[in-house]
């Protein structure tokens, strides 16, 4: 019985292309009660396996979070397996804006202490009491009613190349780092001000929605279904879209364009750019945004030194990374010190 991916995704890449089928890109999460993640998890991965999903998936007590893709024929199927786990009956499925073959080459379903790390140790807090879900059009009139602050609930990096119109955006590496960080600053508006907030895809903004209603805040709203259903309903029905840029989204694409502004710059040239790459070598891996180019120049590096490096012989290279840990300074997802023209 196989319970994890044999597969590498350049192996998963290959069997893409030679299988020609269209695939859906899509992600759903939902907060509930699991008693036994780790026995869920394997159930997923056995039954998902066999129908050909890809992606992200983690599991906790606390719930599911899952972004992956599948070939768009078996997409009844995969409803009818969600509509027979009774907290997944009926839940919202966020279809990605773009579509990309490959924009998952591995199917990951991981067990862990939360769907969202928040730092929280708070046992009075419950995440499933959560703020008042608003559609497009709600989302609209409130973000344009000036007792209104509207939160971006997601990081730095993510806002950088994409956000709503008059947003407050904290400048964070992670959601826990704002979660105290909103708290301080609207301390004094707990009861007069409307508190709007949004993310990508929903499960950040419906944990933060319930913990600001936890510390007293009485009047809390959040985009249903997050940027991307926000887009749909907007494509749709024809309502007035406010998001400038582009949706950062954690897949092989990195983004959807939601508007055709470009908000950002080339990390390295300042050239107006909204395209993040991952640095050419592992060893390093850092997540920046980068010209066409600079990718030719630099070869898709973020520095003269990493530029340095890909040009030895790729045994060298594993000799140079062996027994170091870049995760880190991946996280820092665009901070480092070699990128000039980096927004913080």
């Amino acid at each position: 019985m196989q319970l994890y991916n044999k597969l590498s995704a350049q192996e998963r890449s290959v069997l893409l292309e030679e299988a020609g089928t269209e695939r859906l890109t899509l992600s759903f999460y939902q907060y509930a009660h699991i008693g036994n993640p780790t026995l869920f998890r394997d159930h997923l991965f056995l039954h998902w396996n066999s129908m050909e999903v890809l992606g992200r998936i983690y599991v906790a007590q606390e719930g599911i979070n899952a972004q992956l893709s599948l070939p768009a024929p078996r997409f009844e199927e995969f409803k009818a397996f969600l509509d027979d786990i009774y907290f997944l009956k009926g839940v919202r499925l966020n279809i990605a804006v773009e579509q990309d073959l490959k924009s998952f080459l591995k199917l990951t379903i991981k067990v862990r202490k939360k769907i969202v790390a928040d730092g929280l140790e708070d046992s009075s807090f419950d995440v499933t009491q959560k703020g008042k879900h608003v559609n497009a059009e709600e989302f609209n009139q409130l973000l344009n009613d000036p007792n209104t602050v509207c939160v971006d609930m997601r990081n730095h990096y993510e806002s950088e190349i994409g956000h709503f119109k008059g947003a407050v955006r904290p400048d964070v590496d992670t959601f826990r780092e704002s979660l105290p960080i909103i708290e301080e600053d609207l301390a004094q508006h707990k009861s007069d001000k409307n508190l709007l907030m949004y993310c990508t895809g929903g499960i950040r903004c419906e944990k933060a929605s319930a913990y600001f209603k936890h510390k007293g805040f009485e009047n809390v709203f959040q985009l249903e279904g997050g940027i991307i259903e926000y887009t749909r309903q907007v494509r749709e029905q024809g309502i007035e879209n406010e998001f400038i840029g582009k949706n950062f989204v954690f897949d092989e694409r990195r983004g959807e364009r939601i508007s055709d502004d470009i908000i950002a710059q080339c990390h390295q040239c300042g050239a107006p750019c909204d395209t993040h790459v991952n640095c050419a070598n592992e060893a390093c891996h850092l997540l920046f945004i980068q010209c066409e180019a600079c990718q030719q120049k630099m070869q898709t590096t973020c520095s003269t030194h990493c530029h340095e490096i890909i040009q030895l012989p790729e045994a060298e290279q594993k000799a140079l990374r062996k027994g170091t840990h870049n995760s880190n300074k991946i996280f820092k997802k665009g901070r480092s010190e070699v990128l000039k023209f980096k927004a913080h």
